[in-house]
């Protein structure tokens, strides 16, 4: 009886350890699905289900101005950032890379920080940093335009018709920019 009390109490405590692992687990999955299911669909050719065409006007660091309109034609990768953000300062020298590697072809890598603060902060930062692809600093009105934007980074990649192919939060990786850069430029 003693021992049949003691399995009995050990099958519990580890079944209650299997339990609480196991809901961790698909609570850690529940989390991340989210956020890997758009860098497997910009990897494997998934578009984003928002296929709209944004309409936004921006003042670069550079005082130039773009527009939507005058990308029309080209690759567009909008990344949006903030100087706070240590994961957008993490994926800084991959955009500088795929820019320099891709804008013969048609690429265009527009910044668009959503700091708040004084402008020279913004640009000391991208010129620390070596930044050579354009940057402006963009209020609520341009974010909205380019769906909303519910984390940094958010990389929105749209194609050469102006719609939006890919939408990735999170630092974007090259597995997955590399190819969908690749396709958007060849159609």
């Amino acid at each position: 009886m003693a021992f049949q009390d003691s399995f009995s109490s050990r099958f519990k405590q580890r079944l209650a350890k299997v339990h609480w692992s196991t809901l961790l687990m698909i609570g850690l999955g529940i989390w991340a699905l989210p956020r890997l299911l758009p860098h497997v669909g910009a990897l494997v050719n998934v578009t984003a289900r928002d296929r709209s065409t944004p309409a936004f006007t921006v003042r670069t660091l550079a005082e130039s101005t773009i527009t939507s309109q005058s990308l029309r034609g080209r690759v567009v990768l909008v990344n949006v950032w903030a100087t706070w953000c240590l994961p957008c300062r993490a994926e800084m020298p991959l955009l500088e890379a795929t820019w320099n590697r891709h804008q013969a072809a048609g690429l265009v890598v527009l910044g668009a920080s959503v700091d708040t603060g004084d402008p020279h902060t913004v640009r000391d930062f991208i010129s620390e940093r070596g930044i050579s692809y354009p940057v402006a600093i963009v209020g609520p009105d341009v974010i909205s335009e380019l769906g909303g934007v519910r984390g940094y980074p958010t990389s929105i990649l749209i194609g050469r018709d102006g719609r939006v192919r890919h939408r990735v939060m999170g630092p974007i990786g090259p597995l997955s920019l590399e190819p969908a850069i690749r396709r958007a430029l060849a159609e």
